[in-house]
């Protein structure tokens, strides 16, 4: 089962500390580089990767949604495959006391490494919950200002479910906001040609730019617009295909 690939994946990172995009052989890595290193070349900030619990990063994801969120104080919002929170805790700065953050993820090992460093580091605005993005976000609908996530929707086998999710729980009538980063391809991987672990290296789940944006689309999302975009650079994407990294906004419609 796929899915149970991209647990124990995620899993073994949250328990050994090796970072990559989503594998432990470190996919997304820069060799040799910590993960707060890797994190840098992704974009993060290093003063601001101070200001967050060290534990929670771990060099994973493909850019930074949360520079692009335009988060105010005072909002709800949702971190799918929000991993071990180095996107939740800098979002709860932003929102600040009276806003609110809810990280949801479907590995245990991830969650308990969150936990225990809100709770270690006084994060009193964040929550953990568990949940398949794919199945039900365990979040009620129409309460969620802001939904963000970080190379994770190419983890699902089904994006427009995937997204159908994270609209249900946005607020509607162009209220509610989506800003995601993922990888998209020059050309997808056919079913029967599948790898588990690129699968969970962010690799062979990735769809073209158009069928991307399409999925979005497909789920109800108005206004869809890429905020950023730039090439993905590793040595283990096959001669011919392209990934590229995009960060999307699209709004409710």
């Amino acid at each position: 089962m796929l899915k149970e690939k991209i647990k124990e994946t995620y899993g073994n990172i949250a328990q050994s500390g090796n970072f990559g995009c989503c594998t432990s052989d470190g996919c997304c890595a820069v060799p040799d580089f910590s993960p707060k290193q890797t994190s840098f070349e992704v974009g993060y900030d290093n003063k601001t990767l101070e200001s967050i619990p060290e534990s929670s990063i771990l060099g994973l994801g493909c850019g930074i949604p949360v520079d692009f969120a335009n988060l105010i104080e005072g909002e709800t919002v949702v971190d799918l495959g929000s991993g071990a929170g180095i996107d939740v805790f800098l979002a709860s700065k932003k929102v600040q006391k009276n806003g609110k953050i809810i990280g949801i993820d479907f590995t245990d090992k991830m969650l308990d490494k969150a936990r225990n460093a809100a709770q270690v580091n006084g994060f009193s605005n964040v929550e953990f919950r568990k949940g398949d993005i794919e199945e039900r976000i365990p979040v009620e609908d129409s309460t969620v200002d802001v939904a963000i996530s970080n190379c994770v929707i190419n983890l699902a086998t089904d994006k427009v479910k995937a997204f159908k999710e994270i609209y249900r729980i946005l607020k509607k009538g162009g209220q509610g906001r989506m800003v995601i980063s993922d990888l998209v391809t020059n050309e997808e991987v056919q079913s029967d040609s599948v790898n588990a672990e690129k699968w969970c290296g962010c690799i062979d789940g990735a769809l073209t730019r158009e069928n991307y944006i399409q999925s979005i689309k497909d789920a109800g999302f108005k206004n869809v617009e890429i905020l950023n975009e730039k090439p993905y650079l590793d040595e283990g994407i096959p001669t011919g295909r392209e990934i590229t990294s995009l960060t999307i906004k699209a709004l409710t419609g």
